[in-house]
């Protein structure tokens, strides 16, 4: 391609210096002009077509998203987009400048403003959805599956106790940094970008209002997710979160062990369990509340704001017990004393027998 570009550039000269010199005859001087014209039109033209032609795309297609990763290059960028045509120039600029991203192509765009979207880096933000994950494990898979990141690097650092440290948590409490909403990011964010975005969100929820409403509990933020976490896992009626909040500060401020089953869960690690039987409350961990008092650790899921608003605006009141209702309706029944809890219990138990609850 070269060669002929080489050619073509030593003709072209040659022709000029004959005109310019004197030397063309002019019988074919008229006919040359003509057809350097010509030629000079032609090229015009194609420019323009280039320029100004879309980007093809399938019939009845409207916008679509082009996802530029870090192993992308030209080639595949062109193959992605539909581009079936080469354009030199454009191919050198985007070998040397092609910026990951998630990139917008409306019906209308035009090659050259692809072009120059890549080239820019001119990305489309996305809408990221933090979720109550119960693991780290879970959170980094849904990450990865949302951004250009690697879920194993993912998970990988939130379970390194020096890169949890770095933003001020262990790796036991690093559920407490995130918190759960839509956050518009950039697809190509990096991690360490996305964890200055975190902690950004983090101080921007925890106001000096919640701040002082934690100081009113005795907890340190942490804490607060912590409890609100078991609250979440207790049930997902979110009018029923103060209460239980409450319950669960009364047995803290009594020095009594919390003694709850989502805690037993984490430290089994089986979630789907149904029944906790006495087997499961021996199982050495210090996320079982009913060895350990106190709070655990950490989280054992990433608390919902409602769970986390839930502890801040608990419902002041003397319960120290509860049992999920006999109706399975996902609520539960409070009580202040032992006897009344037990009736409370053997309802339940009642209830589970005759399902076939094991």
């Amino acid at each position: 391609m070269k060669s002929e570009k080489f050619c073509f550039s030593r003709v072209f000269t040659y022709f000029c210096t004959q005109i310019i010199s004197g030397n063309m005859k002019r019988t074919f001087l008229w006919p040359i002009i003509g057809i350097i014209i010509t030629l000079c039109a032609a090229c015009a033209y194609t420019a323009h077509s280039l320029m100004t032609a879309k980007v093809p795309s399938q019939e009845g297609e409207g916008e679509r998203l082009i996802y530029v990763d870090r192993d992308d290059t030209a080639d595949s960028v062109r193959a992605k987009s539909g581009l079936g045509w080469r354009w030199d120039v454009y191919d050198v600029v985007l070998s040397y400048h092609l910026r990951t991203g998630r990139y917008r192509v409306h019906p209308e765009t035009t090659c050259l403003h692809l072009y120059r979207q890549l080239r820019n880096g001119s990305q489309e933000p996305t809408n990221l959805v933090i979720p109550t994950s119960r693991t780290m494990d879970r959170l980094a898979a849904v990450l990865s599956r949302n951004l250009m990141m690697d879920s194993t690097e993912i998970a990988s650092a939130l379970t390194d106790s020096t890169y949890c440290a770095l933003h001020g948590y262990t790796t036991a409490t690093i559920p407490a940094l995130f918190i759960p909403n839509t956050y518009e990011v950039y697809w190509d964010i990096s991690l360490d970008k996305f964890m200055e975005r975190m902690e950004r969100e983090n101080n921007r929820f925890w106001t000096a209002e919640r701040k002082a409403k934690a100081q009113a509990c005795g907890l340190t933020h942490e804490q607060v997710a912590t409890l609100a976490s078991i609250v979440d896992e207790e049930t997902a009626n979110n009018a029923e979160k103060p209460m239980i909040a409450g319950l669960y500060l009364n047995r803290l401020r009594r020095g009594m062990p919390l003694q709850a089953d989502p805690t037993v869960k984490f430290a089994v690690g089986d979630f789907s369990l149904r029944r906790i039987l006495g087997k499961h409350l021996k199982v050495e961990s210090p996320y079982n509340t009913y060895r350990n008092e106190g709070l655990p650790p950490g989280p054992i899921r990433i608390p919902s704001i409602a769970g986390l608003d839930a502890v801040l605006d608990h419902a002041e009141h003397t319960y120290l017990y509860m049992c999920a209702k006999e109706d399975f309706s996902g609520t539960h029944n409070f009580a202040s004393t032992l006897p009344e809890h037990y009736r409370n219990a053997r309802r339940y138990v009642k209830a589970l027998n005759e399902r076939g609850i094991h």
